[in-house]
């Protein structure tokens, strides 16, 4: 997203500026708003930037949002009221651009066919494999779209994911490899 409002003296003409990152600051919480968990819709604006110096009304600020849904429709839903974004403050230029880079791995009859199997076959090597849906994103987005049944997450367990403490548990290796080995024997 690329705001582009009119700069100015932030003291001396204050009032003829516009500020792109008060605009950008409002359609940041406008986005977020639309974060809908029941839906397995978020919206995240994780990285901003703007504004040259603390004495000018800044004329420019972007930020970079991400989009995660469980279903076409909602892609679709969502890409229609992004794209058709208005600003809130007269005198700015909103501009967004971008799109979905990879469609949602939807819950399909023949992934859960392929995950009873999955379950079956971490059961007979010693462990419980839940069924989870996440806003995860992976190659498998694009098999599963073409019809493959895909599951994804199946490797070693672990914490952190994204974040400076992130780990797999080492201990799970020999285990997660013998469940993916019994898998494969099932199909």
């Amino acid at each position: 997203m690329k705001v582009k409002g009119k700069s100015s003296h932030a003291g001396a003409h204050h009032e003829e500026g516009i500020s792109a990152i008060k605009e950008l600051a409002h359609q940041i919480i406008h986005l977020e708003n639309m974060t809908d968990y029941e839906k397995g819709t978020t919206v995240n604006t994780g990285v901003i930037s703007g504004g040259r110096r603390s004495n000018i009304v800044p004329d420019y600020a972007e930020a970079t949002v991400d989009l995660r849904v469980k279903t076409m429709d909602e892609a679709y839903r969502m890409g229609q009221i992004l794209t058709t974004l208005k600003p809130f403050t007269p005198g700015i230029e909103l501009e967004v651009e971008g799109g979905m880079n990879r469609p949602p791995m939807e819950r399909t009859k023949t992934n859960v066919e392929l995950f009873h199997k999955a379950r079956e076959a971490a059961l007979e090597t010693g462990f419980q494999l839940e069924e989870s849906q996440v806003g995860g994103a992976s190659d498998g987005n694009f098999t599963a779209a073409l019809g493959v049944p895909t599951l994804d997450g199946l490797g070693v367990p672990g914490e952190g994911p994204h974040a400076e403490y992130e780990h797999i548990l080492i201990n799970e290796l020999p285990r997660r490899t013998a469940f993916i080995a019994n898998l494969i024997k099932k199909m």
